[in-house]
């Protein structure tokens, strides 16, 4: 190959790589034009009963309510595998929004197999989710 056909593959090699980084980025940064740039500041935990666990979450930079759900999802799935069960159910979570905090309240069930239900986690798959979309868990 010579000089003259390599420079006009290194230009789109480097405006394809561009573009990709730019379209990345913009995903990160924007979903229905709202700017994502999530401050993921606490889970509090607490063990109601038996294998009924409560997970309290406070974030800035929310878009919506499905952000802190994602959050407490997290929190969730992590705190199943460090209790050494496979498994969670979602039972209910409760967002506010308040003085530019927004705090969720969830509830779930942990156990070694899948329980019944629709809303059934598998915690691995969800901690490993969370850690490629660089949500914290416990």
């Amino acid at each position: 190959m010579d000089q003259r056909t390599s420079y006009p593959l290194v230009g789109l090699a480097f405006c394809a790589a561009l573009s990709a980084c730019t379209t990345a980025r913009e995903e990160q940064v924007m979903r229905d034009g709202i700017v994502f740039e999530p401050v993921y500041q606490s889970v509090d935990t607490r063990l109601l009963e038996g294998d009924l666990v409560n997970f309290l979450v406070f974030m800035t930079g929310a878009r919506n309510d499905q952000d802190v759900h994602q959050y407490a999802e997290c929190a969730a799935a992590q705190y199943a595998l460090i209790r050494g069960f496979g498994f969670a159910r979602h039972l209910r979570t409760t967002v506010n929004f308040q003085g530019g905090i927004w705090s969720g309240d969830a509830v779930y069930t942990i156990s070694a197999a899948l329980p019944r239900g629709s809303k059934t986690i598998d915690a691995e798959v969800i901690v490993s989710s969370c850690k490629d979309n660089r949500i914290p868990t416990v």
